[in-house]
């Protein structure tokens, strides 16, 4: 139900004054859709329900681009929200994009009304349906069973609540310090005075338990509560001002009088500082009522998606098309406070000078394809990412490999901090950083991070650098929590190949030939883990010996996936991989096989969703690309390199396919817009196939024409034209292509193309051309 706009804070001036000096730290069913619009904006286009179930593990609440804060309903899922439960838990501050592990949901907030009796969020959930659901980027509602009306919007550090409650004596707010995604270690709580609530929450945990990490929350309501108390346990006591747990329940409860005025609005505000910083951000952006924080939050997603504008293609696709672009800019998460405070990986406080500071590295997914849309899209925010990312290694002593807030989680392997700094400095956005980021990257490829540390960096580079392999040592003990290179060690070495492929092409940018000689031979070390005897990748063991099933169906040493996936993941030196196989002729059939490509000429829907997908985590034991997951991202492009660029184009418009309008239509895990990332890029047509340099991969638009907005601080033209006209399921071949009016013969860009270029535009045809099928129409061999 719409209201007319009206001022919700009393004395917002005052109110939040006083917030101000805060500065003392604590002692320690029926299918959901996007929120209705009528003036056409793209925003309307945007279903934040997409990947909502089926373990897409995406949130359908409120938050900015690249917010602190992600306001969104749990329902009992480990990540946060599933479309297939009915029960709503709180709406809590923190989430992370399709994360595959409980992490976040801090501070769940729920309106209730009576007696409070329960403190378990599980007990206490309240009962909702899809029919009483919507949501849009920066807005979220949901009625409850409880006949409670809940509303969600967000600034880039707060996120703001209104409840409509019945006419009662006892609505309550129920503040839940104690319970999470994961696992919360202790809480504490503080009712201030009558508006306010302050909270300092201690968590830890991401798969498995990490280095702790505290958020700070300040709490301010529109109106005085009439009475209050906290829980502690199973205990409720009213009064109670204060409450403090270890490993247990804890939290506030506020009660409103509404018989006459229905509506409370709260404010929370975030810091990963101290109580201070919480106090400060609100202050700084606070104090303005709900409707005009959701009227803000639109506004900036507008901006956002203004910067793409397609034209052509159905009304699903243009609909996946925008919710994936929206997905894209969830994050990384700003991590410093209004006054550039933040916490380091060091765990001291530190400012920052003339950049934000980001948190939030799920590396091993984004350096494949969320880093290289946002340095074209965002690459303010993504030279301040990178920096971030220096930041990390200056204060802690080492590069992340999957960071979260303030702590590095060791999950996932390999060494994806080199694709993601290298392509940073390839895009042009490492300007007056170069050296002090080849510096940090030589350092993490040389070495291993000290037994005292929590990094695990490149765990196996001891044997890599003296062997050219990473060993697959079974049921090796692990040294520090998280995921262990060892026990991947086949596709440990790939990524440690490929990252030195991209290190070794900054290296002799910068004129460190002798270092850029030394990555270029260890780029090739792909080839120690190839077996002649199978013609497939295979893991080795510390002696030497290929060890593993001699199946390549089977996983055995593979992180998430097989070597019938791993086998394409050679971008550093297509060619030779190529030649591994025994040429471009038994490369193709192999990938043809790979991809069931006769079954997909057939029925390219039914065979994305029959023959490649088996399940939103069947990683394993599989002869058939996986859509799903990251290491088959680049696998379609592989065509471009063997002279057959159109079945490039076959494979990609049958894999979009996959995202479709509702809670199902994500592919796997979203893993903090990587999958989204990969919708838009390969609808575009121009994919990073070689993460970590500046090369793009051309394929078939899925659209007849995008106009692409670029930051003329970075791209001097200021855009970009992508056009296809007549492009279609059935006209899908590039006959030819031109930049600017030039013939393009060949099969990719470099990011200065994209720089000098205004235009890029395809002539397409019903049948396969000669277009792009020379040798030197191929994207090049690195080094």
């Amino acid at each position: 139900m719409h209201r007319t706009p009206r001022p919700r804070l009393r004395g917002p001036a005052a109110a939040l004054a006083a917030v101000a000096l805060l500065g003392g730290v604590l002692t320690t069913g029926a299918t959901a859709q996007a929120a209705p619009r009528t003036d056409g904006r793209l925003t309307d286009l945007v279903n934040p329900f997409i990947g909502t179930q089926n373990e897409g593990n995406t949130y359908p609440g409120a938050s900015v681009p690249f917010g602190m804060v992600q306001l969104s309903p749990d329902t009992g899922h480990n990540t946060g929200y599933d479309y297939g439960e009915n029960h709503i838990r709180g709406f809590s501050s923190v989430h992370l994009s399709g994360v595959g592990c409980g992490l976040g949901g801090d501070l769940p907030t729920l309106p209730t009304t009576g007696d409070v009796t329960e403190t378990d969020y599980a007990k206490y959930a309240a009962e909702f349906s899809h029919d009483d659901e919507k949501a849009s980027p920066g807005y979220y509602k949901v009625g409850l069973r409880t006949g409670i009306e809940a509303e969600l919007t967000a600034t880039q550090r707060t996120g703001v609540q209104r409840y409509t409650f019945p006419a009662t004596e006892k609505a309550n707010v129920l503040l839940n310090a104690g319970q999470s995604l994961h696992r919360t270690l202790s809480s504490k709580v503080e009712i201030l005075d009558d508006h306010t609530v302050r909270t300092a929450i201690t968590g830890s945990g991401f798969c498995q338990d990490t280095k702790p990490y505290t958020v700070y929350t300040v709490t301010h309501f529109d109106r005085p509560f009439t009475t209050s108390g906290t829980w502690n346990g199973d205990t409720v006591t009213e009064g109670s001002k204060r409450s403090s747990a270890t490993d247990a329940r804890n939290g506030a409860w506020l009660r409103f009088d509404t018989t006459k005025d229905r509506t409370v609005e709260a404010t929370t505000s975030l810091s990963y500082v101290d109580a201070k910083g919480a106090a400060l951000n609100l202050r700084a952006e606070g104090g303005r009522s709900f409707d005009r924080v959701e009227r803000a939050a639109q506004r900036s997603w507008e901006d956002r998606l203004e910067g793409v504008k397609a034209q052509g293609g159905s009304d699903e696709l243009r609909r996946t098309f925008y919710s994936s672009l929206y997905r894209s800019f969830l994050a990384p998460n700003v991590g410093s406070d209004v006054d550039g405070r933040y916490t380091g990986w060091d765990q001291k406080k530190h400012r920052a000078k003339n950049f934000t500071y980001y948190q939030n590295w799920s590396l091993w997914d984004t350096y494949r394809t969320q880093a290289q849309l946002l340095s074209l899209l965002a690459p303010r925010e993504s030279r301040d990412m990178a920096i971030s990312v220096l930041r990390i290694d200056a204060e802690s002593g080492w590069l992340p490999k999957w960071g979260y807030g303030t702590v590095e989680t060791n999950i996932m392997t390999g060494d994806p901090v080199t694709p993601f700094l290298t392509n940073a400095y390839q895009q042009g956005l490492l300007k007056g950083y170069e050296e002090e980021a080849f510096r940090a990257l030589k350092k993490n490829a040389d070495g291993v991070p000290a037994t005292d540390s929590a990094p695990v960096g490149r765990e196996a580079n001891v044997e890599y650098l003296k062997d050219g392999y990473a060993p697959y040592i079974k049921d090796r003990p692990h040294a520090k929590p998280g995921d262990s290179d060892y026990d991947h060690g086949a596709s440990a070495t790939l990524e440690y190949a490929l990252s030195d492929g991209m290190l070794a092409e900054m290296a002799r940018d910068l004129g460190h030939d002798a270092d850029a000689a030394r990555y270029d031979a260890r780029a090739q070390n792909y080839r120690k883990i190839f077996d002649p005897s199978t013609g497939f990748f295979r893991a080795r063991d510390a002696s030497g010996a290929f060890t593993g099933p001699v199946d390549p169906a089977q996983s055995e040493g593979f992180h998430e996936g097989t070597s019938w996936q791993y086998q394409w993941m050679v971008p550093q030196d297509i060619p030779g991989m190529v030649g591994l196989i025994g040429g471009k002729d038994a490369a193709n059939q192999r990938l043809d096989s790979f991809f069931a490509y006769d079954k997909l000429l057939a029925d390219p829907a039914k065979t994305a969703r029959e023959v490649w997908v088996n399940g939103p985590y069947a990683y394993y034991n599989a002869d058939k690309y996986n859509p799903q997951n990251e290491p088959d991202l680049i696998a379609p492009y592989t065509y471009l390199s063997t002279g057959q660029p159109w079945k490039t184009t076959d494979v990609v418009h049958a894999a979009l396919t996959l995202f479709t309008n509702g809670p199902t239509g994500m592919t796997g895990n979203d893993d903090l817009g990587t999958m989204s990332a990969w919708m838009v890029l390969s609808s575009i047509g121009v994919f990073p196939v070689q993460p970590g340099t500046d090369t793009w991969g051309l394929s078939t638009p899925a659209f007849e024409r995008v106009d692409i907005e670029l930051d003329r601080r970075y791209y001097p033209h200021g855009s970009l034209t992508v056009s296809a006209p007549g492009a279609s399921d059935t006209d899908r071949y590039i006959q030819s292509a031109r930049l600017d009016g030039a013939q393009q013969s060949r099969t990719y860009l470099t990011t200065d193309d994209i720089r000098s270029g205004r235009s890029l535009s395809f002539t397409v045809g019903s049948e396969p051309s000669a277009w792009g099928t020379s040798p030197e129409d191929a994207p090049p061999a690195l080094g």
